[in-house]
């Protein structure tokens, strides 16, 4: 009798991209790419291209939650990704059920400043965030601007980073992978500090030169969210997630689509 398989599981909690870019639409390419069944909570509808983001529309907290209480009891997952969270009160929602589900294996990818600048969240959220979302977190993955608005404070040298990244561990999560592409310097290096181990990490990547880098911050955290899913440990799932993400960019940087900021090439390993 032939044994039946199971998929590894991801579920994304995040805002849908109708341009396709970033968003639940990035998740679930990312997830499908590196070899994971990808499920989907949709908090927030934008309307939104290359250019930029015209509308929100939120899901209500009770669909949201619905959402939650029907994937999670019947498929189950092996990890969670959530990006955008729009408000407070919607933090609060997913913290409160991803805890009476008992989910393992949390990333965090506190979206807050689409690529275009245009803002995401509430003001009022970032105070949820870290309250409610980040100490159950098992990595978060902020960039430079939302590591800077989660302390209150500037970040820009190599210093502060690391700094920053100990000091948002602190919080209770259990590492923190501070991205470097926003930094002014030619290279795109990480920061990754694992707080149970005390130990903090470069991860060193070479800058391409493209304006196709639309949804690269969903992009990485859903590979790192599937490697740990199939079941790699905070550091080598981060690895794994930043040589796809690098090997994205670059493949996608030879394509035109749309007039602003374009994709990276989810698939580039199959086309």
């Amino acid at each position: 009798m032939t044994q039946e398989k199971t998929y590894f599981r991801v579920l994304t909690i995040a805002g849908s991209d109708s341009g396709g870019g970033a968003g639940i639409q990035a998740d679930l390419k990312t997830i499908a790419a590196n070899g994971c069944y990808g499920m989907s909570v949709i908090t927030a509808l934008t309307a939104q291209n290359t250019l930029g983001v015209s509308g929100i529309h939120a899901v209500p907290l009770h669909f949201v939650r619905a959402q939650l209480d029907a994937v999670l009891p019947d498929i189950g997952c092996d990890a969670v990704k959530i990006g955008m969270l729009f408000s407070p009160e919607l933090i609060r929602t997913v913290a409160e059920g991803l805890q009476q589900h008992g989910v393992q294996r949390i990333v965090v990818d506190p979206v807050m400043v689409a690529q275009s600048g245009d803002k995401l969240v509430q003001d009022e959220a970032i105070d949820a965030l870290r309250k409610y979302l980040l100490p159950l977190a098992d990595i978060i993955t902020p960039n430079l601007p939302e590591a800077s608005v989660l302390l209150g404070r500037d970040i820009g040298t190599a210093e502060e980073i690391s700094q920053a990244a100990v000091e948002l561990a602190g919080i209770g999560c259990g590492a923190v992978l501070i991205k470097g592409g926003h930094l002014q310097s030619g290279d795109c290096d990480d920061c990754l500090y694992l707080a149970r181990e005390k130990r903090m990490i470069t991860l060193s990547g070479k800058r391409i030169a493209t304006t196709n880098n639309h949804g690269t911050g969903c992009t990485l955290s859903s590979a790192i969210a599937a490697n740990m899913a199939k079941g790699a440990a905070v550091e080598e799932a981060v690895r794994r997630a930043k040589e796809y993400i690098t090997e994205a960019i670059a493949a996608g940087a030879v394509y035109k689509i749309g007039n602003g900021h374009g994709p990276v090439h989810h698939f580039h390993a199959f086309w």
